[in-house]
């Protein structure tokens, strides 16, 4: 794989992983996305993780062919791509060290041991490094995800080393394509990895489209996932536009449960059928005792009406909801509206604290009524139920 006869692809596919960054399945395993642009000036394009160093550095030395390294250009410090600094440092002693402000203050916390700050050359927005035909034009990305991100356009062949914007879960061994090239279905995988992974930073993300929308990309290369160009990168242009505005991606409704003993499942599953009787034009369901959780996270974002069911617990609420909430919370979850089901045999509690939890979270909208269900749902429960569904379609 590679951008141009002159900037060529070294990096890894792991598929070993089982949990990236330590909580979230990746079935189909993990990119490391660099690359090394051969020009009078040799750059390459961030590391990879530590569990994949061997092989990204016999990646680099196979494409250098006997070349030296001029630039190592760091978007992101974060462990997953940036490994291998101290490693490449010492393999290439005259290779500076291109980032940012803020990477450069991480530097000492990373490499401890590695004395290399001296080689570290601090990069601004919109200062320019020339390699000889290829230009890197630096755009200041923090919050996206983090405090010291870069990306970099290169000029001649138009394209935008998007660090982590623009990435996804999945090997890129393992990318369905279609016969034109671009990836089958880069938008599910993506949208799991960016609610979870950059969500919180909508306006963060906002500031850097803007930025692109000045540029001419022709082609995007994210730090992990395929390359993206043509219509696939213009579709994924206009779906982190969506998502960064917290704007409902697919007209329908959310419906998520945590059940103890099947009687709030038995009633969530009473609620989809009622919906899909109304007309839903889609119902998206997830038991949250088993599904994953990060999927849910990406459907909660995806609609624009949720409706919880949980069974009270501990004079609160079962803690997989809870879990659930906690996690929209800090993904600053926003511009929704709820529709709540509480179970609870003597004290019903869960619909008290959805409903906190809820106002918590900015420009959320609770839908009355909330019903409240005995252990087991009954004959007269259904009217309520009908009112809550009327409720969610009408709204």
């Amino acid at each position: 794989m590679k951008i141009s006869d002159k900037i060529l692809y070294i990096g890894v596919d792991d598929l070993d992983i089982d949990l990236f960054e330590s909580q979230y399945n990746v079935p189909e395993g993990m990119s490391y996305n660099s690359w090394v642009i051969l020009d009078e000036k040799v750059a390459v394009m961030d590391t990879a993780d530590q569990r994949k160093s061997q092989e990204w550095m016999q990646n680099l030395t196979e494409a250098l062919q006997g070349r030296k390294v001029d630039y190592l250009i760091v978007h992101h410090m974060e462990p997953d791509h940036a490994a291998n600094i101290a490693a490449l440092a010492e393999a290439y002693p005259e290779a500076k060290i291109i980032l940012s402000a803020a990477a450069l203050k991480m530097v000492p916390n990373f490499f401890p041991e590695a004395d290399i700050t001296g080689r570290c050359q601090v990069v601004k927005e919109g200062e320019t490094l020339s390699l000889g035909s290829h230009t890197l034009q630096f755009i200041a990305a923090p919050m996206v995800h983090w405090p010291e991100v870069l990306m970099s356009y290169e000029q001649s062949t138009k394209t935008l080393f998007a660090a982590d914007g623009f990435g996804k879960f999945g090997a890129i061994c393992k990318e369905e394509r279609n016969a034109d090239g671009t990836p089958a279905d880069w938008a599910c995988e993506a949208r799991r990895y960016y609610f979870n992974i950059v969500g919180k930073y909508g306006m963060q993300v906002q500031n850097v489209l803007k930025k692109a929308a000045a540029l001419d990309i022709q082609t995007i290369a994210p730090l992990h996932g395929p390359v993206l160009r043509g219509n696939a990168l213009a579709d994924a242009v206009r779906l982190y536009d969506t998502w960064s505005k917290y704007e409902a991606e697919t007209e329908g409704v959310f419906v998520a449960y945590a059940s103890i003993h099947g009687g709030t499942r038995k009633v969530a599953e009473k609620v989809v059928e009622m919906l899909k009787a109304a007309g839903c034009p889609k119902v998206a369901v997830s038991d949250l005792t088993r599904d994953d959780l990060a999927e849910a996270v990406e459907d909660a974002f995806r609609y624009p009406t949720l409706v919880l069911l949980a069974a009270s617990y501990d004079a609160g609420v079962f803690p997989p909801m809870h879990d659930f909430l906690y996690h929209l919370q800090i993904k600053g979850f926003q511009r929704r509206r709820f529709a709540l089901v509480e179970n609870g045999s003597w004290a019903p509690s869960a619909g008290k604290v959805m409903k906190e939890m809820i106002a918590q979270m900015k420009d959320c909208e609770v839908l009355e009524p909330m019903v409240t269900i005995r252990s087991r749902m009954k004959q007269s429960d259904l009217p309520a139920l009908e009112a809550l569904v009327k409720a969610v379609i009408n709204n």
